[in-house]
């Protein structure tokens, strides 16, 4: 063999050996296409979020023992508790103070001791009233302070407490004691002895402050359909006020559009035959009003949304990140999802976001639908946040958490599967564009979100709260209405108040009004508020001056007072409206963080309303206000139960402070009016009913964030398009292989549950 042939074999041997190795690289740095990779990890300590953390059931039942043990007043278990009796009403983190909070996450200060607000309503006392009480350190608490008076300015009268599942057990009670006092009137109204009736709550509970007389309104209940579209046209108002249940009575009677003063007045009118009565046939459960039984078989499987390589976001005790953003959860069991400490790319944007009511206005021309005024915390959004269905609540393939809480037991509770996260593709670009001139090519970005979601379900209405990340910096807050509309026996002139939705069903207008606590800190916590908008000037034309233009040009104003900065419901406001920081950007221009408000909201409560003042943070669409740790919250759960003296009322905080350089909080109303309608039944739907707002970057980047996305797709007419290396996309058809071995669907959400939930469904 010659030299030359040696040397060549040589070459060839080396190359064939470089190309391997090659490979074999290749082959480390990129994974197999179905290998799931470890999401990416956000600089953040690790555990420093758990001071925003909810209480765990150990740290609850701990506040629970020591509580019995060092009141010195007996407690009984709320769930047995009556009136006349002390309880523990509910135990749910005591969230720190935020300077604390902040030396702490950002000054390298001491944790700020673990604490717990515990509410106790004190029936057995000369007094009767209801108290909080701080308890700490937790674990193992050795204190507690009552901090009514510093939250409220005294002790919050008795009357004030939310209604308790055994109140209304105890109700119910009385509804069916009375209703047996009219049994032929039953018997032709509505095929019943009354124990096939249910009572439905409706707040406030009187009209001054010191009432607690409610109307109940009832309906045909029917197994396995919503009863709320089946009333029977009798409505009867108790008053239980009284600490001592026998002495409750029921102090009148409503029967399609006529008034009496009993249950046996009725029965007399009917029997005298001065009484017309709409006879109602006992539904039936294959033909009921309202039935969600599916109609036909179901179908093939729809699209399928999975992670290739697993999720890109990891959620580590109370805190979820993805691609730059970090962001502690949890809830609250009365006012529902809360979020803290919101930081996009390693600088925090939001210190708070939590929602903070939900109130349900209604309309009818029977007493319990046009006295409506729900409002939702004193209820427990969070706590009413029950079990997701994967697969159609959230996709099947979501990170699924569970939450606890601790109301009217003095055992914990858990909603397993109460709230999912996952990143949603849209199915939307979040930006492209496609060149045909001088040059061609394509670039664009997949719109990819991060959601964060809960539902509860409020007796009939079913909220939906998504709180979205987005790859350029943005925050979306969202929160769309499903399930069933309330209704009322329709009768007289009944359409003067909504649709005639079946046979005797009135479907009652009503408004939903959403309210957020925004605490933003764009680029620190000193910040100030800056409108802006359009105008138009008429000019000269600079190159024809015979002629005039008419030339937009941009209007921007600081907003100096908190006055300024209340913007009333539906009155529009400038389109531009943003929180600025003292510093610049590369351009010169304030770092900004800008609020979007997508409303459709009906008329607030007009003010001369005896209890609008409990409801007044519904004046604003937008309000401004400088923060202070005593108003952490812009309503209370006692309103709803007294709005006529509310323990909170939001229009106290704005009393025309600056709110130049200083840490400012957005109060936020969204909502939408609702005027059921035949397409109503069975169930709302959620397109055309969400609501929410928008917290973009302005000027707070130089440039769009998402241009560091790896998901950019970027290809010009001089590649090769089929190539993954130089095309994203052609990469999906291999992606497409590796479809999850979905676990078995597994519901448990029903195990908690009784028959009598205690929100008034009786």
């Amino acid at each position: 063999m010659s030299l030359k042939t040696v040397l060549v074999l040589l070459g060839l041997a080396l190359a064939t050996i470089f190309a391997l190795v090659c490979v074999l690289l290749t082959r480390e740095r990129t994974p197999r296409s179905c290998q799931h990779l470890p999401p990416e990890q956000e600089d953040i300590e690790d555990g420093q979020s758990l001071v925003f953390a909810d209480l765990t059931p150990e740290e609850m039942s701990q506040v629970v023992r020591y509580l019995q043990g060092h009141l010195g007043v007996p407690l009984v278990e709320a769930s047995r508790a009556k009136p006349s009796d002390n309880c523990i009403a509910s135990v749910d983190l005591q969230v720190p103070a935020k300077a604390e909070v902040l030396r702490f996450l950002d000054g390298g200060g001491a944790r700020p001791p673990r604490e717990a607000l515990a509410v106790l309503y004190f029936g057995k006392q000369p007094e009767p009233n209801i108290s909080e009480y701080v308890v700490g350190p937790l674990p193992g608490p050795a204190y507690h302070r009552d901090v009514t008076v510093q939250k409220y300015g005294g002790k919050v009268p008795y009357h004030r407490r939310p209604v308790t599942g055994k109140e209304y057990v105890d109700i119910n009670a009385l509804i069916q004691r009375e209703l047996k006092q009219a049994p032929r009137f039953l018997a032709a109204c509505c095929e019943s002895d009354g124990t096939n009736l249910v009572a439905l709550t409706t707040a406030p509970r009187g009209f001054k402050s010191g009432d607690r007389v409610t109307w109940f309104v009832l309906f045909h209940n029917v197994a396995g359909t919503g009863y709320y579209l089946s009333p029977v046209g009798l409505e009867v108002l108790v008053d239980h006020g009284d600490l001592h249940v026998s002495r409750w009575k029921l102090h009148k009677v409503f029967y399609s559009g006529r008034y009496f003063a009993s249950t046996g007045d009725l029965e007399q009118e009917f029997v005298a035959g001065a009484l017309e009565v709409v006879r109602l046939k006992q539904p039936q459960a294959d033909a009921v009003l309202g039935s969600m039984k599916p109609r036909c078989p179901p179908g093939s499987p729809g699209p399928l949304q999975f992670e290739p390589q697993g999720p890109r976001y990891s959620v580590r005790n109370n805190r979820v990140t993805f691609q730059g953003w970090s962001i502690a959860f949890g809830m609250n069991p009365n006012t529902g999802p809360r979020l803290f400490d919101i930081r996009y790319r390693g600088e925090r944007i939001v210190y708070e976001l939590s929602l903070q009511e939900a109130l349900a206005l209604y309309s009818s021309n029977c007493p319990g639908g046009m006295s409506t005024r729900y409002l939702d915390g004193s209820f427990g959004i969070g706590r009413f946040a029950y079990e997701l269905i994967q697969g159609l609540d959230c996709p099947y393939t979501a990170t699924y958490v569970d939450r606890h809480y601790l109301a009217e037991t003095d055992t914990p509770k858990t909603n397993q599967n109460s709230l999912c996260i996952f990143e949603h593709d849209s199915a939307l670009p979040l930006r492209r564009h496609f060149s045909d001139s001088q040059s061609f090519y394509y670039g664009g970005l997949r719109k990819n979100t991060l959601v964060i979601r809960t539902i509860s379900t409020l007796i009939n209405y079913d909220y939906i709260w998504d709180f979205m990340f987005h790859a350029n910096g943005a925050v979306e807050v969202r929160v769309h209405a499903t399930g069933y509309i309330s209704s009322s026996f329709f009768h007289g002139r009944g359409t003067d108040y909504g649709n005639r939705v079946g046979p005797h069903t009135l479907g009652t207008m009503h408004l939903h009004h959403i309210h957020y606590k925004v605490d933003l800190d764009v680029d620190g916590q000193l910040n100030s508020l800056e409108t802006q908008d359009m105008e138009y000037q008429f000019v000269k034309d600079p190159w024809s001056t015979q002629n005039t233009i008419e030339r937009p040009y941009l209007r921007r104003e600081r907003l100096e007072k908190e006055d300024e900065a209340a913007f009333p419901l539906n009155v529009p406001m400038p389109r531009y409206l943003s929180f600025v920081s003292p510093n610049p950007n590369k351009w010169e221009h304030p770092r900004s963080y800008r609020i979007q408000i997508i409303s459709f909201a009906g008329k607030h409560l007009p003010t001369n309303s005896s209890m609008e003042r409990a409801v007044s943070w519904g004046r604003y669409q937008l309000a401004v206000t400088r923060r202070k740790e005593e108003e952490p919250t812009s309503t209370s759960v006692y309103n709803q139960n007294d709005p006529w003296t509310p323990t909170v009322a939001f229009a106290d905080f704005i009393n025309n402070e600056t709110i130049t350089n200083e840490d400012l909080v957005a109060w936020i109303t969204v909502g939408f009016l609702h005027v059921p309608h035949a397409e109503d039944i069975p169930n709302t739907v959620t397109v055309g009913n969400g609501v929410g707002f928008f917290l973009r970057p302005y000027n707070y980047f130089n440039e769009d964030p998402s241009v560091d996305s790896s998901d950019s797709v970027y290809f010009s007419s001089e590649q090769d398009l089929g190539a993954c290396g130089a095309n994203p996309l052609a990469c999906l058809s291999s992606a497409a292989t590796c479809a999850p071995r979905l676990p078995p669907f597994h519901f448990g959400g029903f195990l908690n549950l009784s028959l009598a939930p205690p929100l008034g469904g009786l």
